[in-house]
């Protein structure tokens, strides 16, 4: 006897397309501000969403690429003024 209905579709779809917008999003607004934060969350949020099979490949691929280019620029800001931060 089941007590519940079986699952129509697979579930956590709209889950793993939501993360790669995320991704997507903190990796571009990590271009600006807490690039040191953002980038590598939108590095775990791309990755994730791409393991579990998201939809939106290519936005996911997009947080992947910022979230990496938030992460060079913090280095290139690092090297050029020792420190930890940078703003405009």
């Amino acid at each position: 006897m089941h007590l519940t209905a079986p699952a129509s579709r697979r579930t956590g779809v709209r889950d793993t397309d939501g993360m790669a917008v995320a991704s997507f999003v903190l990796g571009l607004l990590g271009l600006l501000v807490l690039n040191v934060f953002l980038g590598p969350i939108a590095i775990v949020l791309a990755a994730v969403a791409l393991l579990r099979g998201t939809a939106r490949r290519g936005r996911a691929y997009l947080g992947l690429a910022l979230g990496i280019a938030d992460l060079v620029v913090l280095a290139a800001f690092m090297q050029a003024d020792s420190t930890i931060s940078w703003s405009f």
